[in-house]
């Protein structure tokens, strides 16, 4: 419906400008400050990023109501890796923020999210760009990947850390005695990660193969 329409390109249009921010924050920064600018990245856009990413929980939503046609699984992959990744393992370690590897991370899901939000807001318009299309549909196979080597990284320069302050692992009292070391539920995550890599992967080239088929750009083109 018109509603559910402009609805959704509100909220793209948010996601745009938030992660656009980010993304020409981080370059700025880069062109002025050097390597300087990328120890601090975290606590300079640190905010608007947990902001966005938290806004990105409502695509599971719109899943779910039928209002967006993705498919369930892989998003909900995707949203839930970032979520963990930042909220559970940077921001939880001040330690883990200064490094560059948050950097590099941020980066790379910057620079898709401005690509696909863009996408997003003008194909709800009906509008179709070629080389947007293409880019949005081809630009996240090789980036994708990458971003999954940057999360794994990242879970595994935090590792001394929550060994030395303990972070969220759990020692139940008497007559329980059972604890939860979490060190090792996120080296139990890192398998999850890399398998998900697999179904999201698998995914990209399916929705490139549909988005970017001959007849669906003739379509499109027409």
């Amino acid at each position: 419906s018109f509603t559910m329409n402009t609805y959704l390109f509100v909220y793209d249009l948010m996601q745009f400008c938030g992660h656009s921010w980010i993304f020409t924050n981080m370059i700025i920064r880069f062109m002025s400050f050097g390597k300087d600018s990328l120890a601090d990245t975290f606590y300079s856009i640190g905010l608007v990023m947990r902001f966005c990413q938290l806004l990105s929980i409502l695509e599971i939503l719109h899943i779910i109501l039928g209002i967006d046609k993705s498919r369930l699984f892989p998003r909900f992959l995707q949203i839930t890796e970032r979520i963990i990744v930042l909220f559970v393992v940077i921001n939880s370690q001040e330690e883990v923020q200064g490094k560059y590897i948050v950097c590099v991370l941020f980066f790379l899901w910057n620079l898709l999210d401005v690509v696909r939000y863009t996408y997003n807001m003008l194909s709800r318009t009906g509008i179709y760009y070629l080389p947007l299309t293409w880019l949005n549909f081809s630009l996240c196979i090789p980036l994708y990947p990458l971003s999954v080597l940057a999360k794994a990284f990242a879970i595994c320069v935090s590792l001394p850390y929550f060994e030395s302050f303990g972070t969220y692992s759990i020692k139940l009292p008497f007559p329980f005695a059972f604890s939860i070391y979490f060190p090792y539920v996120l080296k139990m995550y890192l398998l999850v990660l890399f398998i998900g890599m697999y179904f999201i992967i698998q995914n990209l080239f399916s929705e490139r193969k549909a988005h970017l088929g001959t007849s669906n750009i003739k379509k499109k083109r027409s």
